[in-house]
């Protein structure tokens, strides 16, 4: 546990200096101040992640951690298990939508296999694997405390390789049947919601299983009883090791001042959990969209984040944080490319009068530039 909690230590605060020059900049760009909203806003926190003014990004990686759960056994998937391991040859593949996204975003695609069941053999695959799979959190833990740390750890251990890499945007993806099985647990369990205001269809279940899904998570949790303010203790008890491994890696990224883009109900359990163990890494996330799953906007509550995107999207492999991608480097290039008032030979707006207080157009306090 020493890995875990030196890496926690090493979080440190945004650089609000940095912060302060990037909004000194951004309110001298050859518009009015504010307007381009939520961009100006990821600039100036992109700049305290970092520590530069100027942040740029270089490589950037999506990194699908892929494991298998147990409690797929109580039919709560739409798929069967074998898709797991079937779907992580896809990714190496290049064949999956978050391959496709990626190429876009310009990322490479990292896969880790964290506990499939039947291993891959595939050429490609970053094998960390801890046991074949989870156990059936309906009927007893999901893993033993030892095997949640070193899903934490192994996660930190990913972070630090992509970022060797030259990785300057980290993006959470995930595979494993069953796994919204286990980030509903964990998102109940932190949360103390009603287990069913924090399930959703996953893989599009139907009313039925719906049903089966939330009787299952409560007697995930009354069997297991994780306790809440022991992050370890809910990952050993219901969650699974994708989720702890990318926890694991949030926290390996903030640590190295790296943003890391959150995907959907699976990353933003991981993200609790992370959370959870070091608060401080809460500003170093930049959630990507928000997730059909219900849970997922529980999660967001819970960690104070405003969502990227709203496209309807519950895949997850990354793909909500893939499209993200381009928001970010759009924030990036705003605020290193635009021109400022005083380069570009442009008059700056009016000031009112002294004194008037008028409701007119020159007092309006949305700043401006004349037309």
């Amino acid at each position: 546990m020493n890995g875990l909690y030196q890496t926690v230590r090493r979080i440190a605060d945004l650089d609000r200096e940095a912060m302060r020059r990037a909004r000194d900049r951004l309110d001298r760009l050859t518009k009015p101040q504010g307007s381009l909203g939520v961009l100006e806003d990821l600039a100036e926190r992109l700049a305290g992640i970092t520590g530069s003014p100027l942040p740029r990004l270089g490589d950037r990686a999506v990194v699908v951690m892929a494991a298998d759960h147990g409690v797929a056994a109580e039919g709560v998937s739409a798929y069967p298990q074998e898709v797991t391991a079937q779907m992580v040859r896809n990714f190496v593949q290049g064949g999956a939508a978050i391959c496709v996204l990626a190429r876009q975003a310009g990322a490479r695609v990292t896969v880790v296999d964290m506990g499939v069941r039947e291993p891959t053999a595939a050429h490609g695959v970053v094998e960390r694997r801890i046991r074949a799979g989870t156990g059936n959190i309906a009927r007893g833990p999901a893993m033993t405390r030892e095997e949640a740390v070193a899903a934490l750890e192994t996660g930190i251990e990913i972070a630090r390789m992509e970022i060797a890499r030259g990785a300057t945007l980290l993006a959470t993806g995930d595979m494993g049947i069953g796994n919204t099985t286990a980030a509903s647990a964990v998102t109940a369990a932190i949360s103390g919601q009603p287990v069913a205001a924090v399930v959703g269809r996953g893989t599009g279940i139907p009313d039925g299983r719906l049903a089966l899904k939330v009787r299952v998570v409560e007697e995930a949790l009354r069997v297991n009883r994780p306790d809440p303010g022991d992050p370890v203790d809910v990952l050993a008890k219901v969650g699974g090791l994708e989720i702890g491994g990318l926890a694991g890696l949030i926290l390996g990224a903030a640590a190295a001042r790296v943003p890391v883009l959150v995907d959907g109900f699976i990353a933003g359990a991981a993200a609790l959990l992370a959370a959870r163990l070091a608060p401080a890494a809460v500003p170093y996330m930049l959630a990507s969209h928000l997730s059909e799953e219900p849970g997922h906007a529980v999660q967001l509550r819970l960690l104070g984040l405003e969502p990227l995107l709203r496209l309807r999207m519950r895949l997850g492999e990354g793909t909500g944080a893939a499209l993200a991608m381009h928001l970010v480097e759009a924030a990036t290039r705003v605020l290193a490319e635009m021109a400022t008032f005083e380069s570009a030979g442009v008059s700056t707006r009016l000031e009112p009068p002294a004194g008037d207080r008028t409701a007119g157009e020159g007092a309006s306090s949305t700043p401006r530039t004349p037309s």
